[in-house]
């Protein structure tokens, strides 16, 4: 069970408690990888919580960068959140059709948009489902609110910068792929991709994270698993995945154990398994 905190994680329990709440958005941030041929769209037409707008990653994202889903610009994240009628003095909960997966994205990209009123649902829209919730078909009603953003720019990292740290050793960079992408020992999902991991960095498989029912694991049983990762929490972390989604799960749980000084390597092994020229290690950390 979430202990309930509403810029970071809320139960269920206290959704449904919440629901009605005049200045409560629901988001519905339902993303699957390619080669999982699922229609988040389509299965959030089909039902979901109800009022819930639904957040498309790969629209609301930079669409000139040849990277999946990049963060896109301060305007065009204001103009679209005002066109779903989401803005100043909301609450927002985010939520995903896989428990927790792709909603602490968005929790991240609102967080470095500097609004901290967002908290992802635990165990999302399965857990909802199956506690017999409400669930309904239709579209919400939107109406315009204005949002007034400040970018948090120490929030995200670029390859530059994530090689600076491996070599310098300054930052901890935590990788949030399955071991098996980590060490290199199978090919990437995405066609093109070299397989390994960023030098220096170590390895916490997200969903080690969650528990079986797709919740967040406590802080006190999360704190541990970044430790014997070999990750030193005493220097600030750089977060990586596989495109800039799971590492957020990663700034979760890095939030919810009180360590703030995190940031999301939006490009993540998208980009830098692309490139020849820079270093990848194979095997474990």
């Amino acid at each position: 069970m979430a202990s309930d905190d509403p810029k970071t994680l809320v139960s269920t329990t206290w959704l449904a408690d919440h629901l009605k709440d005049p200045d409560l958005r629901v988001l519905d941030a339902t993303w699957f990888m390619p080669n999982e041929a699922r229609d988040a769209k389509g299965e959030y037409d089909a039902g979901h919580i109800p009022g819930a707008r639904f957040f498309d990653i790969d629209e609301i994202s930079d669409q000139r960068s040849e990277l999946p889903h990049m963060m896109p610009s301060t305007e065009k994240f204001m103009s679209r959140m005002r066109k779903m009628g989401v803005g100043d003095g909301h609450q927002i909960v985010v939520y995903d059709g896989m428990g927790i997966f792709s909603a602490a994205r968005v929790w991240w990209m609102f967080r470095l948009m500097g609004k901290t009123d967002i908290a992802v649902l635990d165990g999302g829209f399965p857990k909802w489902q199956a506690e017999g919730h409400p669930v309904e078909d239709l579209p919400p009603v939107i109406r315009d609110r204005h949002m007034t953003t400040s970018r948090q720019n120490q929030m995200v990292k670029d390859v530059t910068q994530v090689a600076a740290a491996s070599k310098l050793g300054d930052y901890v960079i935590v990788d949030a792929r399955a071991p098996e992408r980590f060490r290199g020992d199978v090919p990437e999902p995405r066609e093109g991709l070299r397989a390994g991991h960023i030098p220096n960095s170590r390895n916490v498989f997200y969903r080690d994270l969650l528990n079986p029912d797709g919740t967040m694991k406590s802080p006190d049983a999360t704190r541990p698993i970044f430790e014997a990762a070999g990750v030193d929490l005493s220097k600030p972390a750089i977060l990586s995945c596989g495109s800039g989604v799971t590492a957020a799960i990663l700034a979760l749980a890095m939030e919810r154990i009180g360590k703030t000084d995190h940031a999301v390597y939006d490009g993540s092994w998208s980009e830098w398994g692309l490139f020849p020229d820079l270093p990848i290690y194979t095997g474990d950390a």
